[in-house]
């Protein structure tokens, strides 16, 4: 019985050896198979596939001309604030000793912006340059915006006429002086003469002609704007500093925005032209319309113009007001060159096509099948082109015309 089972085993295993021998020999047929392959079949799994052809759908819509531009948000008046003359004889130099404000900061009526060898230098509401001192004694326009100032500050005039600087205005000069941390200067007016009588005992009195002092507006001191809010754009100096020619400059205004294109785009531009405004920062979209194209010429280190540096400022009026947070930002100017008005139809450029006959047309692809439609072009922007299908031939929105082939 042991050696039958050994002889069992032994057969068993020859077996096994067998159909392993079979399954390895499958196994490289079929590798040989997929390694060894005859020229056709290389050939054709190497050549590339055939042509995708690309469509797009024709639509119904306005077409517009467009450019883009840079511009910045702007008020509608500026005012450079330069130094005036000292009216302080004691005062040995001038030099800027405080700063009361700063680039980007709002001015309020009555605001000290900076201090000049320890005088203010404020802002006040009115539209005509302070070009004189103001005391006792004056009259003019200049005396009736300072006595309106005044009164829009806090600090009633009395009963002193308009136009008119008397006792009421004096007094409220300076409480406005007190009101903002500094004594209102002063300036020496005659006083009404006084008869004494003659010494020597004669007949004729002496006249004298004494003097007092009188609070005084000086030119130095103070600026006027016609609306509040101002903006503070920049200001140039710092405390040490001798003050040049400008000091600060301010804004106010009803916002609007001044964008620069180039003198190729400016043919472009033309007063009444629709502009969107987009801001990035806020993430807004305003509407506008072209207001004004100017040229303005870059200058040289030396002041002269440079010829080739030519470029043209656009002033947008906005349609709306626009936020005040937006002054001084740089937006997005989209200004619409052409427009078709209403909804025409339109391909993109990419579906026409020009042939040997010298028509221009689209080709319409319906399932697998094509044809080729004459049209004429109208209006072209935002890489739409409108289209007029010719020689009865029909055109409907939503068909698919071909615009190429991908490979």
């Amino acid at each position: 019985m042991k050696r039958a089972d050994r002889g069992l085993g032994a057969r068993r295993r020859g077996l096994a050896f067998l159909v392993l021998a079979c399954v390895l020999c499958m196994g490289a047929g079929a590798g040989a198979a997929v390694l060894v392959k005859s020229p056709a079949q290389a050939a054709a799994e190497s050549a590339p596939p055939p042509p995708d052809v690309l469509t797009a759908r024709v639509e119904k819509r306005v077409i517009s001309q467009a450019m883009i531009a840079r511009g910045t948000v702007t008020t509608s008046r500026h005012i450079e604030v330069t130094p005036g003359p000292q009216s302080d004889k004691d005062i040995g130099r001038s030099v800027v000793t405080k700063i009361g404000t700063g680039a980007g900061h709002k001015a309020v009526v009555g605001q000290v912006l900076l201090e000049i060898s320890g005088r203010p230098l404020f802002v006040l509401p009115g539209v005509v340059p302070a070009y004189r001192d103001l005391s006792q004694g004056k009259s003019g326009d200049d005396v009736a915006q300072l006595q309106r100032a005044l009164r829009a500050a806090g600090h009633p005039t009395g009963a002193d006429r308009a136009g008119v600087f008397g006792l009421g205005t004096e007094q409220a000069v300076g409480s406005f002086y007190r009101a903002i941390g500094y004594e209102a200067p002063t300036v020496e007016v005659p006083a009404p003469a006084e008869e004494n009588p003659d010494p020597a005992g004669g007949k004729e009195p002496v006249k004298e002609t004494p003097v007092s002092r009188t609070p005084v507006v000086p030119l130095s001191e103070v600026v006027f704007v016609d609306s509040f809010p101002a903006r503070v754009d920049d200001v140039r100096v710092k405390v040490g500093d001798e003050p040049g020619s400008g000091l600060l400059s301010l804004s106010w205004g009803a916002l609007t925005v001044e964008g620069t294109v180039t003198p190729q785009e400016r043919e472009m531009v033309r007063p009444g032209q629709t502009v969107h405004i987009y801001s990035e920062l806020a993430g807004r979209r305003f509407e506008g319309k072209v207001a004004s194209v100017g040229r303005e010429a870059a200058q040289g280190e030396d002041g002269d113009q440079q010829s080739g540096g030519e470029k043209y400022t656009v002033k947008v009026a906005p349609s709306k007001p626009l936020p005040a947070e937006l002054n001084g930002e740089n937006v997005q100017l989209t200004i619409v060159a052409a427009s078709s008005g209403d909804q025409v139809l339109a391909v993109p450029s990419s579906a026409l096509s020009s042939g040997a006959d010298g028509l221009i047309s689209v080709t319409e692809r319906v399932g697998a099948e094509e044809r080729r439609i004459p049209v004429v072009v109208g209006a072209s922007g935002d890489g739409f082109v409108q289209v007029t299908p010719q020689n009865g031939y029909r055109l409907a929105p939503g068909a698919d015309v071909v615009v190429g082939t991908r490979r």
